[in-house]
């Protein structure tokens, strides 16, 4: 079995602008390693396409964290991924300029944030 990728906690983006960190809470870490084994058993490489895909929308929200808008209640923001059929769920600390997700889940189920 190869190795899982890693995400690049607070990687920076190549303008010259602030950006927030990212950080996955405990629970959303556990859903995106268990998504990623199930899409890699499905088919090989399947799994590190989801890792792209969930790490491309990481990095917009570590560049404008107010892209995706507030969809439930105490602040919680949705970005929906286009490929996959997942939403990273999230909530923005302005004052420390961090972006902590707290799901990241398939659509068919009920989300744990």
């Amino acid at each position: 079995m190869q190795e899982k990728p890693r995400r690049d906690a607070g990687a920076k983006s190549k303008k010259n602008t602030k950006v927030f960190e990212v950080e996955l809470l405990l629970e959303a870490e556990l859903e995106f390693s268990e998504a990623y084994d199930w899409y890699e058993e499905q088919q090989s490489g399947l799994g590190n396409r989801f890792f792209k895909e969930v790490n491309h929308y990481l990095q917009l929200i570590e560049n404008n964290p107010f892209h995706f808008q507030v969809r439930y209640p105490e602040d919680l923001r949705a970005a929906s991924l286009k490929i996959f059929p997942y939403l990273i769920i999230y909530w923005i600390d302005q004052k420390n300029e961090m972006a902590f997700v707290t799901s990241i889940f398939h659509t068919s189920r009920a989300p744990k944030y």
